[in-house]
């Protein structure tokens, strides 16, 4: 099983260098995905590939989001003959301590996602906590089933082949529902998703490039389009709900 980690990057500084020291440790490749970050943020980047050589960096001209980097380098990944990616953020949110319990899942249900499942300190802003509540409500709707515990945590294993097939074939979210879409779509294909918990924390001085009334809006148009498709695919949906 070929591992490699990916890594979106918008402007996130201070925290890589200690990311890199942390994921080198584990001998797999890393590709990380510049969006379009400011230039002096760009060349802090580039200057790590000198200092890390399992570190290949890959370089959107416009910024594309959250979304749209993942999905480059998992394209990236795949064509390069890995069969699996870590989903990992840069801006320090992520136990890099459970990067040991995503690969013991990973490798016992190889065909499957894995995907944290976050347990919250007092760091965690109150509004995207209960928004987590909502997106789960409509993500129990789409898919008939509680089986997608979380579906905003974007710190997950892929199996490649299926993932990059659902790229290919579906115009996927680019930017903060990526993360939602990719695994109700994934679970109507029937890839099945394990989860675990981990502690996510909200660091002091971190940058969240979450925009309340823009994402939020996309975030609704996109569970409008998911309730759609779910009612297209009811049929075999209530088929596989009470097998």
């Amino acid at each position: 099983m070929k591992y490699c980690f990916v890594i979106p990057n918008y402007n996130h500084a201070d925290y890589i260098a200690k990311l890199m020291d942390a994921l080198e440790g584990f001998g797999f490749p890393i590709i990380m995905v510049n969006d379009a970050s400011d230039a002096h943020i760009k060349a802090q980047l580039m200057a790590l590939t000198k200092q890390h050589p399992l570190l290949t960096l890959l370089h959107h001209e416009v910024n594309q989001g959250k979304g749209g980097a993942v999905q480059t380098g998992l394209l990236f990944a795949h064509e390069k003959g890995f069969e699996h990616a870590i989903q990992i953020d840069a801006d320090g949110q992520h136990c890099l301590d459970d990067i040991h319990t995503l690969l013991t899942l990973s490798q016992t249900h190889p065909a499957d996602v894995i995907s944290g499942k976050p347990v919250y300190d007092d760091s965690v802003p109150k509004h995207r906590y209960w928004a987590r509540y909502i997106t789960h409500f409509w993500v129990v709707l789409e898919t008939l089933s509680f089986k997608l515990k979380d579906t905003m945590c974007g710190y997950r294993v892929y199996p490649l082949a299926p993932t990059v097939a659902l790229i290919n074939q579906v115009k996927l979210g680019k930017r903060m529902d990526f993360d939602i879409e990719v695994l109700v779509r994934l679970f109507w294909r029937g890839t099945t998703t394990q989860f675990f918990d981990t502690k996510v924390i909200y660091p002091e001085l971190g940058i969240s490039h979450f925009k309340a009334f823009e994402d939020n809006v996309r975030i609704s148009w996109m569970h409008t389009r998911l309730c759609i498709g779910m009612l297209i695919r009811l049929p075999t949906l209530l088929v596989r709900k009470f097998k």
